[in-house]
């Protein structure tokens, strides 16, 4: 696939990524509709080693993942607020980049959804290809 390559609304935060995607994904956990403010948060999983962030306003704010009772350490920008990437400690090996910061999403196709449980009840699943998982990914 090549490089991902990302960063923040203002520029402040940027990230390269030389490793393939393990998964896309969107999650409708309420953390991340939270953090979004909105319905649902694209992701794209990759290998953490691989991922490289740079940027002096990069800021973190940590949640208790809901199943694993274990640390989420959600990434942004402190000067514009963009979500940029969330690791979660059940998950060492994957960074979790925020679709949206992308530089390039045009080869983006989410191959599931998690957390649907708590998705909005106005957002319509039916009819999706992907896989649908009421809760997070099975450890």
């Amino acid at each position: 696939m090549g490089k991902l390559d990302g960063s923040c609304l203002c520029g402040a935060v940027t990230y390269g990524c030389d490793a393939d995607p393990v998964a896309t994904a969107v999650c409708h956990c309420t953390e991340c509709q939270k953090q979004t403010g909105t319905s649902f948060s694209v992701l794209v999983a990759v290998p953490r080693d691989a991922l490289e962030i740079k940027g002096d306003s990069l800021a973190s704010f940590t949640t208790v993942g809901t199943d694993s009772g274990r640390d989420v350490s959600r990434q942004f920008c402190r000067d514009c607020g963009s979500p940029i990437v969330s690791l979660a400690d059940a998950m060492p090996q994957v960074a979790f980049i925020k679709a949206g910061t992308l530089d390039d999403t045009s080869w983006l196709e989410p191959t599931l959804h998690v957390w649907c449980d708590s998705k909005q009840p106005w957002v319509p699943l039916e009819g999706q290809t992907e896989a649908l998982l009421p809760r997070g990914v099975p450890a």
